[in-house]
């Protein structure tokens, strides 16, 4: 890709044709964390004082602070009676009642993530402005071996920012993910259903994206549909074509950022998506 030069890193998400063409009418998804397909997701070990009566209790938390430091305990070891996750998955069920997260790349080409989560190369990677107001409060996945373990008591008193809970196994190091998480009351009910929870999403404008590529296999139709929602916007567009050489992509551009100059640029390998229009 070609990353704007004057930004240390990009912000990127890979979705599906469906995915990207809804986040180009305006309106994009929050998922809660049992619906993600990592089982692990905000689900820590609680390390029990031995004196401790009261192990279950209701938590205050935050959606925009960073994550605090210093605070995970997976490094020591605990006896076994003394480390629980059990009100870690009463914390699970407030979460998919109360927050939606989405989830966002530092990782502008990964080949695994184009299988994932666009549709086996048939949709879209979109790159975002990461200075827009509505990235306001993005924090950083934490990826490391063990699985985190926190003392209970850290989390009483003050209200704790659910960006502490944002680790995962290092297995999942190649996303390079970023979150940006909102409160439910926040997101919008689509009436929608995905893995068992309502779907949920936030109005999003259309000048906080940067730059769309689409997909080799995305079918013509939806290739069609991207270009009719992106020419008349700010947004560059680009086709990831496979690249004749190593596992890599090269970009035909079709639209470069801002207001689209003339038409746009034909190459023999986008040529099909304007081959029913006039001129």
């Amino acid at each position: 890709m070609e990353p704007d030069q004057g930004a240390a890193m990009g912000l990127y998400k890979y979705v599906t044709a469906n995915t990207a063409k809804k986040i180009l009418e305006g309106s994009i998804r929050f998922t809660q964390p049992g619906a993600f397909n990592d089982p692990f997701e905000l689900l820590p070990q609680f390390i029990i004082d031995k004196d401790m009566k009261e192990h279950k209790r209701t938590f205050l938390f935050c959606v925009m602070s960073p994550r605090r430091k210093g605070l995970d305990k997976s490094h020591i070891s605990v006896d076994e009676k003394l480390s629980s996750d059990i009100q870690a998955r009463a914390m699970m069920s407030d979460f998919n009642n109360n927050i939606g997260i989405l989830c966002l790349s530092r990782n502008e080409e990964s080949l695994l993530m184009w299988a994932h989560y666009a549709g086996e190369y048939s949709g879209a990677v979109i790159e975002f402005d990461e200075g827009h107001e509505f990235f306001y409060g993005l924090n950083p996945v934490k990826y490391q071996k063990r699985r985190p373990a926190f003392k209970l008591t850290d989390f009483y008193e003050s209200p704790v920012p659910i960006a502490d809970l944002c680790v995962k196994s290092s297995v999942w190091s190649y996303e390079k993910e970023v979150r940006l998480i909102r409160s439910a009351v926040d997101l919008s009910d689509s009436g929608g259903r995905f893995n068992n929870h309502p779907v949920l999403t936030m109005d999003i404008p259309l000048d906080c994206i940067k730059s769309i590529y689409i997909g080799e296999r995305m079918s013509v139709a939806d290739q069609r549909d991207i270009w009719t929602k992106v020419k008349d916007t700010e947004i560059a567009l680009s086709l990831a074509a496979v690249a004749n050489w190593d596992y890599s992509f090269r970009y035909e551009t079709i639209k470069y950022r801002g207001p689209l100059s003339g038409s746009p640029i034909i190459t023999p390998r986008t040529a099909h998506i304007f081959k029913d229009e006039p001129g």
